[in-house]
């Protein structure tokens, strides 16, 4: 499970805050696509994206990971500080494809967890 190792290394890196320590596992053309909601070009928007969203580390939950190939799949919970200082929960699944060892794309879909 070698790209599913780098993959959750680089997590580390978000959990603790520092984005800039996971963008160094992300390829300069990473592409992120949040399925119904927005697509992020490049390491600069995922950055901005990142600064906005993740100002306080998110929380983690991961239930399943599945690497085949290139791919690594990864399913769970998420939870998100918002702007109001609460906590917002989340189910994601997540399909990650590497290239040469570094994440090349991000295709999410998140879906809000009733309270």
């Amino acid at each position: 499970m070698k790209n599913a190792s780098i993959l959750h290394t680089a997590n580390e890196f978000v959990s603790k805050g520092d984005h800039e320590g996971f963008l160094a596992y992300c390829t300069d053309q990473t592409k992120w696509v949040f399925v119904g909601e927005r697509t992020l070009n490049g390491k600069e928007e995922v950055r901005t994206y990142m600064e906005e969203f993740y100002e306080e580390p998110p929380v983690f939950n991961v239930e399943k990971t599945i690497e085949e190939e290139d791919f690594v799949t990864v399913t769970g919970e998420i939870r998100l500080k918002n702007k109001a200082g609460e906590y917002e929960h989340f189910y994601y699944c997540d399909i990650w494809r590497f290239e040469e060892g570094k994440i090349a794309e991000l295709k999410a879909f998140v879906i809000g967890k009733p309270q």
